[in-house]
């Protein structure tokens, strides 16, 4: 199978999470035999913003290594030949951060005679949050919509917004999101995560600043987009601020600290039930313990309690943290359950079977769907 891929970049994930996804399902349909390419704007604002970083082109040296089979071609959205790019695909799958204006322009390739399936991938609460925005997405004909939970599929279903949506789930690429050695844990606890506006400020206080400073932990914050006063606010806490982390890097910061938490934005925590973000995963992938503030696991991705804890309040987030810093033993529970999980359901190989089922679905034959299969027959 040709598969193409439109994002806003695989090359960086600065403040662009879903490529660490991205990458992982784009590497595992390779690495089964199908051809993929994937294309992205010149003019990607996170790739912009990873050049400026210090150490931006270190950091593109390292993603060869990472992805080999993964080489991004970066168009002048002007000058895209879509008629070449499209030649010969057998599926198109178009991320959210994608343009209005191209979303349209592949509709109607598709429409114009186009023999290629195509999906648009939704990982954003923009349907939940502002589905005005939302409109400027002409989906009109697309063969369906991948949404990354169950409340957002029912969304597209319920207005009409597309012909067909499945659900699928953010995962763990496990080719780079794997435990390392923990004989190095040199703090108690490391966040993961970017700041930029209010969307969980006041979450970041109770679940976060709060309970570090009270119960005195040693802790690193990773993230973009912090303005002063939220640095201010980490400095006040005692935390320290060690700014952005390439998503490749975080296995070895997560294997330094005895335990992570999770704080979701708000639009996750209430408009989206049943959406975790990536985070989680690659946390657990990573077996280090989790302790999460609360969201709702409508879809049954996990088993809380089991595969992380969930603190109701700052007071429960004290508790749990300081349980599992003082327990080695209790952090080897958690860190080994949430694992398994990931293994069990919840990977790049896992989303990328669901994949190909809906394709089945949409008309692909088997030996376009399963290549190395095929030629396994015919040898």
């Amino acid at each position: 199978m040709r598969v193409i891929l439109f994002c806003h970049s695989l090359l960086s994930d600065w403040n662009h999470g879903n490529a660490h996804f991205l990458r992982g399902v784009m590497t595992e349909l390779s690495e089964r035999g199908h051809t993929v390419r994937v294309l992205e704007p010149a003019d990607a604002g996170s790739f912009q913003n990873l050049l400026e970083e210090p150490h931006g082109l270190a950091v593109l040296n390292e993603l060869r290594a990472f992805y080999p089979r993964l080489r991004p071609e970066r168009y002048a959205p002007d000058a895209l030949d879509l008629e070449a790019v499209l030649d010969g695909a057998d599926l198109v799958l178009v991320h959210d951060w994608t343009s209005p204006e191209l979303v349209r322009r592949l509709g109607e390739h598709r429409r114009d005679g186009g023999r290629f399936r195509l999906l648009f991938h939704d990982t954003h609460h923009r349907a939940a949050s502002a589905p005005d925005e939302q409109a400027r997405y002409d989906l009109s004909q697309y063969d369906g919509v991948l949404a990354f939970g169950t409340v957002l599929r029912d969304l597209y279903r319920k207005r009409g917004w597309a012909k067909r949506a499945w659900t699928w789930h953010e995962a763990a690429d496990v080719r780079v999101f794997h435990p390392h050695p923990r004989n190095r844990e040199v703090r108690d606890l490391v966040w993961i995560g970017n700041g930029g506006d209010d969307a969980r400020t006041k979450a970041l206080h109770d679940f976060l600043l709060e309970p570090v400073h009270t119960l005195g932990l040693t802790a690193r914050v990773h993230g973009v987009r912090y303005p002063a006063p939220a640095l201010r606010a980490l400095f006040d806490a005692g935390i320290e601020y060690a700014g952005w982390l390439p998503s490749h890097r975080v296995p070895l910061a997560y294997s330094q600290a005895r335990v992570t938490v999770h704080i979701p934005r708000r639009p996750y925590a209430t408009l989206l039930p049943g959406i975790p973000t990536h985070r989680p995963f690659e946390a657990l992938a990573c077996g280090i313990p989790l302790v999460s503030a609360p969201w709702e696991d409508t879809d049954g991705l996990f088993t809380p309690g089991r595969d992380f804890l969930v603190a109701r309040d700052g007071a429960e987030m004290r508790r749990h943290l300081s349980a599992l810093v003082a327990d080695a033993e209790l952090r080897h529970t958690f860190a080994e359950a949430g694992l398994r999980t990931i293994l069990s359901r919840h990977t790049c190989a896992h989303r990328v079977e669901e994949l190909l089922g809906i394709c089945q679905t949409l008309g692909l034959p088997a030996d376009v769907l399963h290549p190395l299969s095929s030629e396994r027959v015919h040898a």
